[in-house]
């Protein structure tokens, strides 16, 4: 489980490279694109290359997830969704040749049972 969600390594991708990620933003994308969900833009960077992904949160999804999942929605969820889902992408290279993703619920949806899941006590 990732423990910072603002900064984070993710990978290896299939290429055996290792990404450093930083949350940049989170905004509703109705005042930006006409949108009706939740954007995250982070950047990434491997070496010399760096790159912007946006992941987009569906407002009906995120509704949908919220009632099922028992829980309000937030900056801070809608955060982490988008940082597993992130990390999710860079390790299997889906959708890595765009810059801006709408994140499907079923990927929502493992994210939040993720994000839910017990964590292991450390000793």
């Amino acid at each position: 489980m990732i423990e910072n969600f603002r900064h984070f390594e993710a990978g290896p991708d299939p290429f055996g490279r290792v990404w450093q990620v930083e949350f940049r933003w989170l905004q509703t994308a109705i005042s930006i694109r006409h949108s009706d969900s939740v954007d995250v833009k982070f950047q990434i960077s491997q070496g010399e290359e760096v790159q912007e992904k946006v992941v987009a949160l569906m407002l009906p999804d995120l509704l949908a997830l919220g009632k099922t999942a028992g829980r309000p929605i937030s900056d801070a969820w809608c955060l982490k969704l988008a940082a597993l889902y992130l990390k999710y992408m860079i390790e299997s290279d889906k959708d890595m040749d765009k810059t801006l993703v709408t994140a499907p619920l079923a990927d929502m949806e493992r994210a939040e049972d993720e994000l839910s899941a017990p964590a292991l006590v450390r000793r």
